[in-house]
């Protein structure tokens, strides 16, 4: 396995749209539409980061990274997701690569911190926890978490950019 991890290329968006759909085609509390977010954040141009896993010239994965807006008007906190990996990749470390990767690069952009919406038993490795101080209403609170780059951890309610609502 030689999985290579990129900054996508206009050339990618067809093979990360078929890669996201498949990911998220058999996966429970989904309403299908992450292909449609992605493309919504991209032609808005809210995608802060976006990078792909590539095997041997194969997209097998995607991560997206955008800007979310706190209550509290804190600023430089991004929203890691929609992530999506091929189903015959899955359980192979190409989304571990991919989430390690994409921390380093928000270091890079100079984030106070990121936030998103998974797992808490996946993400905890990587740093993410329930903090009590910020909200995603609707959201059962064990599944939004977030880690913190700098500065203290704000307390308010986080808004996702209105691509999110994306439904095709």
């Amino acid at each position: 396995m030689n999985v290579r991890i990129r900054s996508e290329l206009p050339s990618d968006v067809a093979a990360i749209e078929a890669v996201t759909v498949a990911a998220f085609l058999k996966a429970a509390h989904t309403s299908h539409t992450e292909h449609f977010i992605v493309d919504a954040l991209r032609r808005s141009g809210q995608l802060s980061v976006s990078l792909v896993a590539e095997d041997d010239g194969i997209i097998i994965g995607h991560i997206a990274v955008s800007p979310v807006s706190l209550s509290c008007g804190a600023n430089d906190w991004y929203g890691l997701g929609p992530i999506s990996v091929a189903p015959e990749r899955q359980r192979q470390g190409v989304g571990t690569r991919l989430v390690e990767r994409v921390l380093a690069d928000m270091h890079g952009l100079g984030a106070a911190g990121c936030v998103l919406l998974g797992a808490p038993s996946y993400y905890s490795r990587f740093g993410f926890s329930t903090l009590p101080s910020l909200v995603l209403p609707g959201v059962p609170p064990e599944y939004f978490q977030a880690i913190s780059f700098r500065g203290p951890v704000p307390s308010g309610t986080v808004s996702y950019h209105e691509s999110f609502a994306a439904q095709g």
